[in-house]
């Protein structure tokens, strides 16, 4: 049985080392883009792909942002405009919603973003900050330290591994 996230990876793996060397960047800023692969992700596909560790790292934390700004910046406007219209209806809190905000008020803000990339994509995380009514400015201070941390680590790992083996 073919795992979608594996052929998604490979996929942009074969794609980078496709590209021109100039444009190897930009595919891993996409590959950024992609929940579940993220900015650590697609740093490893383009450090793996040839490309050096820090503009992988560099085109796969602001490819991940870049993703999770606009989600932040359209999940802020959304709320903003069903709370203004009294759109609130009293509804039953899911499962995961309820989930989502015990994490939320035992680890804050900061909490919440830093650990949320083990559990689940930045992005879904950004959208749930931003739909509780966490202010837009926090969110992406806080999940751009997180998509920073991360990548990093992962980069050096992985960095550590290659140069390990080699």
């Amino acid at each position: 049985m073919a795992n979608p996230v594996s052929d998604l990876i490979l996929g942009f793996q074969d794609l980078v080392a496709g590209m021109p060397d100039l444009l190897q960047p930009v595919v891993v800023a996409l590959a950024g883009a992609v929940p579940f692969i993220e900015g650590e992700g697609a740093a490893a596909i383009g450090i793996v792909g040839g490309i050096h560790p820090v503009v992988a790292a560099l085109a796969g934390a602001i490819g991940n942002f870049l993703c999770v700004a606009v989600i932040v910046l359209v999940s802020s406007r959304a709320r903003v405009a069903v709370t203004s219209r009294g759109g609130r209806a009293d509804k039953p809190v899911s499962a995961r919603r309820e989930k989502f905000q015990k994490a939320y008020h035992r680890y804050g803000t900061p909490g919440v973003s830093l650990l949320g990339p083990l559990l689940i994509p930045t992005q879904f995380t950004a959208a749930a900050l931003a739909a509780t009514g966490v202010p837009a400015r926090r969110v992406l201070l806080w999940q751009g330290i997180a998509i920073v941390l991360w990548t990093t680590l992962i980069t050096l790992i992985i960095t550590g591994i290659i140069t390990f083996a080699v």
